[in-house]
């Protein structure tokens, strides 16, 4: 056999399931059995059983990951001025160099020494050294082979020479539920491995803010600073999600932590061993939450589902049938609840396949299957530095496509026009306040369309710049001196 899970007895009462797990005992069961019975404990002797034999099994998995940044020192803008200069000297304020130390959790998913954890730990804007310290005292020196922004999640490999290492099994987090019991395992504070028990708070929570995906587990399990990128792992000691982020106004837990799902982890530990770039499935609809009212407009029965509002016309969702004004409540069988949730489960499925969306229009149910394909780049990118005497310099800008939309985390209304990619902070660009993923709308009363005809009107010399930018869906206008 595979896997049995014993339910403990206590006074002829069913105790706390699959608390302990067997591997190969004899004679307990055949390899097509398995009992997944979910009882809640009815003793006190059941609720006194120890979580010793999961931790045993997962805890070796868990790592420390250790972050030296190089940063340059901010500097004052008063040291600017000639007059402190004259007095202190040419090198007076000039930027230096200084070490910034970060610390978070990890877990090994391959014997091959393949680390996941959260962006947001290794996340630096300089020069980083990374070092992986094992639950068994070990360390090692290890490399960043990928890291996805808008899953907050990040893929290391240790540089170990072949060293062997031990390594979790994922779970499938569609199989959790509401009250089942979890652990996190982390490194709170850098005080050292920390076990902490709890259940499943709720699950599919979307509206926390913390990334582009959000569809979290949320967990009573106490997760503090430091627990960043460990393991939330069920009672069989798999990994059902990496914890991430906590609710609290003190920077301390106070019950309400969030975990990024395993499913999700798999695609981008995927993505990283087979060549290190995220991959994601192209919807090509834009979408809408259904409010209470727009819900009884339409005849549904509860506010549930993301609504077309437009489908590319070169894009999957066209060649499958949605149209606007369409209902998405189900892919695969699976409801949801808003577009945060659709785009999750959507995601989740990988590039290459098909699903199954189940649809509502004109009062009618149906399903139709949807192509699980990569966006296109159509038009190309034409990425180019902007520089020279205008509010750009120091900005890269590509043409939007879908392909470019998605690598930003940007919705599929946003495939046309100019884009910024990347912002140097010293620059005209950066002082002007300017962020990837800003789109450049229109200069000088001009549509811009293309970095080709940006570049053009921007060799125009003039006294005044009139600038509209579009950020999180708002045009903004700026006038500034040329």
């Amino acid at each position: 056999m595979t896997r049995l899970e014993v339910l403990l007895r206590t006074g002829g009462k069913f105790g706390l399931a699959a608390l302990i797990v067997l591997l190969g005992a004899p004679g307990a069961a055949s390899a097509q059995d398995e009992v997944v019975t979910k009882v809640v404990p009815k003793s006190a002797a059941a609720v006194k059983q120890s979580f010793a034999p999961v931790v045993k099994r997962a805890a070796p998995t868990v790592v420390n990951v250790y972050v030296r940044h190089k940063v340059q020192q901010a500097v004052s803008p008063l040291f600017n001025d000639p007059f402190f200069r004259r007095f202190f000297g040419q090198q007076f304020g000039v930027p230096r160099e200084r070490i910034q130390n970060s610390l978070g959790s990890g877990v090994l998913v391959n014997s091959e020494g393949v680390v996941v954890t959260n962006y947001h730990v290794i996340r630096s804007g300089g020069e980083s050294e990374i070092t992986v310290a094992l639950n068994d005292g070990r360390e090692f020196p290890a490399s960043l082979i990928l890291k996805d922004e808008q899953t907050d999640l990040a893929v290391l490999r240790l540089e170990s020479d072949g060293a062997k290492f031990p390594a979790i099994e994922f779970a499938n987090s569609d199989s959790l539920e509401v009250g089942d019991l979890v652990l996190a395992i982390g490194d709170p504070f850098g005080v050292g491995q920390t076990v902490t028990s709890g259940i499943v708070s709720a699950l599919a929570r979307t509206k926390v803010g913390i990334s582009d995906y959000q569809f979290f587990i949320q967990t009573d399990a106490a997760i503090n600073p430091g627990n960043s990128g460990g393991a939330l792992v069920d009672l069989d000691g798999h990994l059902v999600g990496i914890n991430t982020a906590i609710f609290s106004k003190s920077g301390g837990s106070h019950g309400i932590g969030f975990a990024i799902p395993s499913n999700m982890v798999q695609v981008i530990v995927q993505s990283a061993l087979k060549g290190g770039k995220v991959q994601r499935p192209w919807l090509g609809a834009s979408l809408q939450p259904l409010t209470s009212d727009l819900a009884e407009s339409l005849g549904l029965a509860r506010p549930a589902g993301a609504m077309v509002t437009r489908v590319h016309e070169k894009g999957p969702a066209t060649r499958a049938g949605l149209k606007v004004g369409d209902v998405i409540v189900s892919i695969d069988g699976k409801d949801v609840q808003d577009p945060e949730a659709l785009q999750y489960r959507f995601v989740t499925k990988g590039v290459g396949g098909t699903a199954e969306l189940g649809l509502y229009r004109d009062g009618k149910r149906f399903t139709t299957t949807i192509a699980t394909e990569v966006p296109i780049e159509e038009p190309p990118r034409n990425e180019r530095d902007l520089t020279g005497a205008n509010p750009f310099a120091g900005s890269r800008v590509a043409n939007l496509s879908p392909a470019v939309s998605a690598e930003l985390g940007m919705n599929d209304d946003s495939d046309k026009g100019v884009v910024v990619l990347e912002v140097e902070s010293r620059s005209n660009a950066g002082r002007l306040g300017l962020r990837p993923g800003d789109i450049i709308v229109g200069v000088n009363d001009q549509k811009i369309e293309s970095v080709k005809q940006l570049s053009v009107v921007l060799q125009i010399r003039t006294a005044l710049w009139k600038l509209a930018i579009e950020r999180g869906g708002k045009v903004f206008d700026l006038t500034i001196r040329g």
